[in-house]
């Protein structure tokens, strides 16, 4: 399915992230505890939340959020460190605000 031409490549890309329930439980765990290395994040989606994937496919999962800017890396040694980045959600907010009448 393709985005409607009025979202922003950006914004259809943090949607289409944020698709997944595997991405989301991803970004909940570096919420939780950020800076984490694939093998933090894959050891405590096993532990926390029973979901038994490969590295490889968690490998993926990280590609998607980074490419929509949801997470960023730091490389340090050999160790990868991602880190969670509210900063395209808070754009999503700003873009349509709530407001409630009472």
């Amino acid at each position: 399915m393709q985005a409607c031409a009025c979202l922003s490549s950006g914004v259809a890309d943090v949607f289409h992230a944020l698709d997944d329930p595997t991405r989301r439980a991803i970004l909940d765990e570096l919420a939780d505890r950020d800076g984490q290395t694939l093998f933090e994040i894959c050891g405590r989606l096993t532990t926390k939340r029973g979901l038994s994937l490969t590295r490889q496919a968690i490998s993926q999962h990280l590609g998607v959020l980074e490419a929509a800017g949801l997470i960023h890396t730091e490389k340090r040694g050999r160790a990868k460190f991602h880190y969670f980045d509210p900063a395209p959600l808070a754009d999503i907010a700003r873009r349509w605000p709530v407001t409630r009448k009472a």
